[in-house]
């Protein structure tokens, strides 16, 4: 059972829950409610296939991250480590491959190969990303945190990429996928947003153990004030995004969605954003960072009320 536990550890279950919920709420809370009888009967099938390629590529990315971060975790949270642990190294770099292979053969299931081989290639990008910013990007400066934000905003994109081709998305298609466009861009920006404040306030959180090998992360390169002012700037973009969202739902009179939006996603930002000014430790850092995910999360389930909109 401990094994069993460190293994659910390693990979990252709570925020592998985190991204099913973001693709199943895309699937049946926006793209079932708008598509309604033009949906495809295997469509059920292919959505399982990327949801479980998608799920096995980030496991397979978090194995890789602590596998690479051993002496970094040593300093960071010697208490949460796994690889090394409990997990020999050569078990945690088994593992990583084979949840790459895994997620390559569903991405291969997911995707017509004749018609969506793009999404294919997009997916192994994916995977050699994860390597190379558990190599390198995350040791250097703003890279890692865009490589990051990046892929998370990718977990939404794909999902409507997956139905929708690119030149009906980008070539004045049907009405339903410029809807269904805008909505996954939408939410692919806050996701994006989002990643790059937590990103931020994390490097500030690790940059102790950071510091003693030779990462150039923001903290340690511009120093924590500079930082503080970079996620600022982010939250500030963050807010005015969803103050625009809210002055445009206004005129369709989405008020639960509105009374929503206000007190558990713009005003937690506001906190978090006062917040940052007066943070100066770890813990501090490591509970603003705890703040933003959850920040992320009521972001994500905000989807629910397209099911009832839409």
């Amino acid at each position: 059972m401990k094994l069993i536990a460190a293994f659910l550890k390693l990979i990252r279950l709570p925020n592998l829950f985190f991204i099913a919920l973001t693709q199943v709420l895309m699937q049946y809370c926006i793209y079932q409610p708008l598509y309604k009888d033009n949906i495809p009967a295997d469509d059920t099938f292919n959505f399982i296939f990327l949801l479980l390629a998608s799920l096995m590529i980030a496991a397979a990315g978090y194995i890789i991250n602590d596998y690479f971060d051993i002496n970094i975790d040593e300093v960071n949270k010697p208490d949460k480590m796994v690889v090394d642990k409990i997990i020999n190294r050569r078990w945690a770099i088994a593992w990583h491959f084979l949840l790459n292979t895994l997620g390559l053969l569903f991405s291969i299931l997911a995707f017509p190969f004749l018609h969506k081989w793009y999404l294919i290639l997009a997916n192994i990008l994916c995977m050699v990303l994860l390597w190379f910013y558990s190599t390198n990007f995350k040791r250097q400066l703003l890279t890692g945190n865009v490589v990051i934000s990046l892929l998370t905003a990718w977990t939404i994109l794909v999902v409507f990429f997956s139905k929708v081709n690119f030149e009906d998305a980008f070539g004045g298609g049907p009405v339903m996928h410029q809807k269904f466009f805008k909505i996954a861009v939408l939410y692919a920006a806050f996701a994006f947003i989002i990643s790059l404040v937590r990103e931020a306030i994390k490097d500030m959180e690790d940059m102790y153990g950071d510091a003693q090998y030779q990462c150039k992360t923001m903290p340690i390169v511009w120093g924590v004030n500079v930082t503080k002012v970079y996620t600022a700037v982010w939250l500030l973009v963050l807010i005015a995004l969803l103050i625009g969202v809210v002055a445009y739902v206004l005129q369709y009179q989405w008020w639960l969605a509105i009374a929503y939006i206000v007190p558990v996603l713009i005003f937690p930002l506001i906190l978090i954003l006062s917040s940052l000014k007066k943070s100066i430790s770890t813990t501090d850092f490591h509970r603003l960072s705890t703040f933003t995910k959850l920040v992320m999360f009521t972001g994500i389930v905000s989807m629910v009320f397209y099911y009832f909109y839409l």
